[in-house]
């Protein structure tokens, strides 16, 4: 092969997935790709600038020079047996690292970094880039020799999370890296990704200078309103206008371009026509400023070509390790008492609190901000992402997660860039910071056309729900109630429990309030003995005292504030819902102010609803006070709802991943990869190899054979014994039983004979192969099954079974892994449950066992991901155990590429 063709075959094979974008841990911002054939004079020219140390722990010696032989013998990867990756920053190359096959599945890594990009994270990029792709390409184990005296290089492996062992010698170190992916890996990879992430949000929401280009000096323009509302809410740092044709903007000295700006800039605010956007990045990058607040529209909102200029525009940014929000969005809002920075233009002030914000619609996010200040809510900081081609949620919950004025989140999300990423970073951030999401665009896509019950079931909102249940983010319908659910955590501790208390002065808002808490799943429960005894001589004489209490409408404001105290004195009782009606005897201003005096000294929540008070905005001092005041009973009933399961999931222990045995993952790897080499565009597996695959992850299936003839079948059935079940095997359908594919209880030749001849002549060739089972004695029909798409991951199903699964529709959705606990309570959630348990007689069957399919099943999607539908209907559990009857799965090829959780920024 000549050198051309050579060249020419590996530009075919060149990875292009595998280019990204990651953060170094001061925020700034490469670029990393794979090393090219053109590459050789740009690593001559990093060679040059090396210091003599550097290149002393690269090539252990001197080497001043690299020749151009050894730079064209570098740059010689195959991107298979070898491999290197480049980072550049500001288009120059600034560190490679590199594997090496050596035999079989190890390979020897080697790395070097510019000295001004040491200790900046640039080395650890390179070796996950290494991890993630060698992982991919049949790699198990990477060496490396490390010196003594270079200890930052060997912190580096050490400092990974995966399985290292060293050995040394007097002239080196020899490191070995085991690349499975260990728990400790993926925790070590999370922490540097929100270290980095949040140091990068410094510079969008902790500016110590911004410059608004398109700055008008008329009022009435967007930058305009920019620059003025960061005057007026007195910016702690420098204010920059960018005109080029005026001389000041509300005062202050304005720049003809970035450039000209004399002193370092962290965020510019761009307000210009879209056509200029792409020149002002260009300036941007050139005058060193770190981040871009877009408000500019007329982009992907567009169409084709305003996608392409979008493109182009984070293409810019990213080349010179600048952030973006937006564009098309309102700006950027930080209320701490050190920033101060207003760079939005929507109506109105912030007051501090404990709010974040972020929204990707501007319109919403300037209700979101109009709602907050009327109920004296106050915001640590407001971000609107707008097309997010840069910033997203990620980026914010990271920030968000280390800000100590953000105590709770607040998003509006119509789409998520990175949905498993999402959920990872937002499952930890719950832990400690309740994350309430409205999801808007969920209704669009409805139900695919599926070829599996599950993928049917598992529409895209029935996915987002799943992922976001899972990550403990409590998830709203509606704007209002998003608006409630905030409210209320921001101004009161968690419940620990749900049991409600209800208080009031009106029988009839009472019943309202207790239907509307039946209705939520809250309990309303009598209040103790001793709790009623206390309340007697509290209130008028013939007051209901159990539990709702009604203080009647004699009440005043001290019987209001001695009862609510009483009440949630009871241990049985986690939050009170109060629900008032303004009269002559308790005025709403009174009460309000009783109640407060209540919720400041309880460390139970409290809620209330003041009915038949005028609508005002909240007064002074609203935004410290600890009492939640709802617009109604059954919207406080609703928050509630929401805010207690969300502190049951927090208070509930993390459990780890389940033991299991009999999981042979490596076999099932290697049968799905000869399955997609025989077939690249993906299949439906037969029978045998489905029950193969399924028998790696320890599912039980009943005993089978699959058949291509009747004489087969007979033969078959005679091994299994009879009575048999005789069925299609195509996976192409989805209802065996309605297409004549299913025939039970055969107890003879004879019998099977009939079927068989019949289920040929009405399905054909389809039928084939067929399957020949043995019958299961009586129990409950359950599903469980599994779609998968790369965009979300697994999804897994659970449900009541069989052929009335689609007409019941009782099922429930989880995001694989499921420990045995996560399990059981999928199991327990849908709504004919009890009739796992025995009902009406019937013998309780082996929860246990279904439980553990569950979990098997879960594990195959999460090890598999090349499974994108499966579905077990059904399951057949009774007291005996559980045993799927019926399996199909399809498989598909995944691109390759960096994997959904690696630490690299959206594109």
């Amino acid at each position: 092969m000549t050198t051309d063709a050579a060249t020419a075959e590996r530009a075919e094979r060149y990875p292009a997935s595998w280019e990204i974008d990651g953060l170094l841990v001061d925020g700034g911002a490469v670029h990393v790709r794979p090393l090219r054939a053109g590459d050789a004079a740009a690593l001559t020219e990093f060679h040059k600038g090396l210091s003599g140390r550097t290149v002393y722990y690269r090539y252990f010696g001197a080497h001043p020079e690299l020749s151009g032989p050894e730079a064209a013998h570098l740059v010689e990867v195959d991107y298979q047996d070898r491999m290197a990756f480049a980072a550049f920053s500001g288009g120059s190359l600034v560190g490679v690292g590199r594997y090496d096959r050596e035999a079989g599945d190890t390979a020897e890594i080697a790395f070097v970094v510019a000295d001004a990009y040491q200790r900046r994270g640039v080395g650890t990029l390179l070796l996950e880039a290494l991890v993630g792709y060698g992982a991919q390409h049949g790699i198990a184990t990477f060496t490396a020799e490390v010196l003594p005296d270079n200890p930052a290089m060997l912190r580096v492996f050490l400092e990974s999370g995966l399985a290292v062992t060293t050995s040394s010698d007097e002239d080196a170190i020899g490191v070995t890296i085991a690349l499975a992916e260990t728990p400790a890996y993926l925790d070590r990879r999370d922490e540097r990704e929100r270290a980095s992430e949040a140091a990068s949000m410094q510079s969008v929401l902790r500016p110590s200078s911004v410059a608004v280009v398109g700055a008008g000096r008329a009022p009435g323009g967007v930058g305009h309103a920019i620059v003025r509302g960061l005057l007026a809410g007195d910016f702690a740092g420098t204010v920059f206008p960018v005109n080029p044709h005026a001389r000041s903007v509300c005062g202050v000295l304005a720049y003809p371009s970035l450039s000209a700006i004399p002193e370092p800039v962290d965020l510019a605010v761009v307000a210009v026509q879209a056509r200029q956007v792409a020149d002002v990045a260009r300036d941007a990058a050139s005058a060193g400023v770190r981040a871009l607040v877009i408000v500019s529209s007329g982009f992907a909102e567009l169409g084709e070509e305003g996608r392409a200029a979008q493109a182009e525009l984070l293409r810019i940014a990213r080349s010179h390790g600048m952030r973006v929000v937006g564009p098309n969005c309102l700006g950027v809002l930080n209320t701490a008492p050190d920033v101060r920075c207003d760079a939005t233009f929507a109506p109105g002030t912030a007051s501090p609190g404990p709010i974040a914000i972020a929204s990707q619609s501007g319109a919403v996010g300037v209700v979101l901000l109009d709602e907050a200040r009327r109920a004296g809510l106050g915001i640590s900081s407001f971000v609107s992402v707008g097309n997010k081609i840069d910033v997203s949620g990620n980026d914010l919950l990271c920030y968000w997660e280390r800000d100590d004025a953000t105590r709770v989140v607040a998003m509006y999300l119509e789409s998520f860039g990175n949905p498993r990423k999402f959920a990872r970073i937002a499952r930890r951030v719950s832990r400690s910071k309740p994350i309430v999401v409205l999801k808007g665009g969920r209704s669009a896509a409805g139900a695919r056309g599926a070829m599996s019950h599950t993928a049917a079931a598992a529409t895209p909102e029935v996915a987002v729900g799943a992922l976001l249940a899972a990550s403990g983010v409590i998830e709203v319908s509606r704007l209002e109630e998003l608006i409630d659910v905030v409210g209320v955590l921001a101004t009161s501790p968690l419940p620990r429990g749900a049991r409600v208390a209800l208080v009031g002065n009106s029988g009839g808002p009472l019943i309202l309030a207790a239907d509307a808490c039946v209705t939520e799943g809250l309990d309303v429960p009598e209040l103790a003995s001793g709790a009623q005894s206390r309340l007697v001589p509290l209130v008028p004489p013939a007051s209901a005292v159990g539990n709702p209490v009604d203080i009647t409408a004699d009440g005043t404001p001290e019987t209001l504030e001695r009862v609510l105290a009483t009440v949630l004195a009871d241990d049985g009782i986690d939050v009170a819902i109060v629900v008032v009606t303004a009269l002559n005897s308790l005025p709403a201003p009174d009460a309000r102010r009783a109640l407060e005096r209540v919720a400041a000294r309880s460390s139970k929540p409290v809620v209330a609803c003041i009915l038949g008070a005028e609508s005002t905005p909240a007064p002074a001092g609203a935004e410290t006070s600890r009492l939640a005041l709802l617009e109604s009973p059954e919207r406080a009933a609703g928050a509630v709802a929401k805010i207690a399961a969300y502190a049951s999931w927090r208070a509930a222990p993390e459990e780890g991943a389940t033991e299991l045995d009999g999981i042979d993952a490596a076999h099932a790897r290697a049968l799905v990869a000869a399955q997609l080499e025989a077939q690249p565009d993906g299949c439906w597996l037969d029978a045998r190899a489905a029950g193969e695959l399924l028998g790696c992850f320890g599912v039980p299936v009943v005993g089978f054979a699959p058949v291509r003839s009747l004489d087969e079948a007979l033969d078959a059935a005679h091994r299994l014994g009879y009575p048999v079940a005789l069925k299609a095997g195509s996976g192409a359908l989805v209802h065996k039983s309605d297409a004549g594919g299913v025939a039970l209880g055969l107890s003879g030749d004879a019998d099977l004979s009939s079927a068989y001849e019949t289920m040929s002549g009405r399905l054909g060739e389809s039928m084939l192969p067929a399957v020949v089972e043995t019958m299961v004695g009586d129990g409950i029909e359950t599903i469980v099954g599994v779609t998968s798409e790369p965009h979300f991951g697994p999804l897994l199903l659970f449900g009541l079974g069989g052929v009335a699964t689609d007409l019941l529709q009782d099922r429930a959705f989880a995001v694989p892994p499921l420990s045995t606990g996560a399990a059981g309570r999928l199991v327990s959630s849908i709504r004919t449950a009890p009739l796992l348990h025995g009902y009406r007689g019937s013998p309780p069957v082996d929860v246990r066992a279904l439980t553990e399919v569950v979990v098997r099943v879960s594990r195959l999607a999460s090890e598999i991901p090349e499974v994108a539908e499966l579905d077990l209907n059904p399951v057949i559990v009774s007291p005996a155990g559980a045993v799927a009857v019926d399996w199909k799965v399809r498989i598909a090829a995944v691109p390759r590429g960096p994997d959904a959780l690696m630490r690299v920024l959206r594109s």
